[in-house]
């Protein structure tokens, strides 16, 4: 009888080291319908927006002369890509969920040659199209697994497959290094490794035009660390990497890229991420509680949570510890 209780309990032991091991492949797909994402037909719509593109779907709002937000409202998770020119070319930071093809909205708003840059690789940034041009973040964890200048995603990076989505190999003609300065003519951004959501995020700084694009770092109301990658020590050296690229400018404003409940685009000021980089400190030394089960939910500040996996599962250690730029 003991020998077997022993057995016995040295499976439920196994089996439960497997389940954590193994918890994002389990919990992901359970958390979806596995199908992929559909049109809502009820949203709230971002003030100053106009609709464009097939059925409306997109609605564009022009922050200034050479930089257009196209928010997804009808989309559940309510994405906000940009398109960011200069006088020679332009970006488009994310490409949305795919459902609506957003290259024919682009085009409608610039006539310059355009590179696609995800913030992120996660599917509904990525847009499932096939872009002229491509731009990736050199990091040694992406450029090792790239054949040539070829790259597909891993399921963690992409999660599609639970909305029964696969990622794309992407040929990819700009491979840009952190800290590198990406020039679009009369305008030029800089490009920041911010991890803490994913292993691979980015942000673009304006410092002229007085913007940063943060993608899914910090958007608005709800920030997301337990997926594949993220890591809680990685959202700490990145907070601190973001207040200190813009401590020359208090008043930038910070846009994110996903729109809250209400509709209205992301923006945040540095003192958001000054509370979000002092409440992670708090966290990490056990200070400041949570609530729930899976995720744990932290109160960050009134209107701002963060999901984050239980302490014990918290990862603490930087994907580059020694990366500071």
């Amino acid at each position: 009888m003991t020998k077997k209780f022993g057995i016995a309990l040295v499976i439920i032991v196994l089996l439960l080291a497997i389940g954590v091991w193994q918890r994002h492949r389990i919990l992901i797909p359970l958390a979806t319908t596995g199908e992929q994402i559909m049109r809502s037909e009820q949203a709230n719509l971002p003030a100053d927006g106009k609709p464009f593109g097939e059925d409306s779907y997109f609605y564009i709002v022009q922050l200034d002369e050479r930089t257009f937000a196209i928010a997804e409202p009808y989309a559940w998770p309510r994405n906000v890509n940009y398109l960011i020119a200069g006088t020679d070319r332009a970006l488009l930071l994310d490409a949305g969920v795919g459902f609506y093809d957003i290259r024919p909205v682009v085009k409608q708003l610039t006539d310059l040659p355009v590179t696609f840059i995800p913030s992120h690789l996660h599917y509904d940034h990525t847009g499932q199209g096939d872009y002229e041009r491509i731009a990736l973040v050199d990091l040694p964890h992406l450029r090792e697994r790239a054949t040539g200048d070829a790259f597909t995603p891993n399921w963690g990076e992409h999660l599609g497959v639970a909305e029964g989505l696969e990622p794309a190999t992407w040929n990819i003609d700009e491979w840009i290094k952190p800290g590198s300065e990406i020039e679009l003519g009369e305008r030029r951004l800089t490009l920041l490794f911010t991890p803490g959501h994913t292993d691979n995020s980015i942000s673009l700084l304006d410092n002229a035009n007085n913007i940063m694009f943060t993608g899914d770092y910090m958007s608005a109301g709800s920030i997301s660390a337990y997926y594949p990658g993220a890591s809680m020590g990685d959202y700490l050296q990145s907070a601190r990497k973001i207040l200190r690229a813009s401590a020359g400018n208090p008043d930038i404003e910070f846009r994110g890229a996903h729109a809250g409940e209400d509709g209205q685009l992301p923006i945040k000021s540095r003192e958001d991420f000054a509370v979000l980089r002092d409440q992670l400190i708090r966290i990490k030394d056990g200070e400041l509680k949570s609530t729930g089960s899976y995720p744990r939910i932290y109160a960050i500040k009134e209107d701002v949570v963060m999901q984050a996996e239980p302490r014990w599962l918290q990862d603490w250690s930087p994907t580059y510890p020694d990366d500071e730029d």
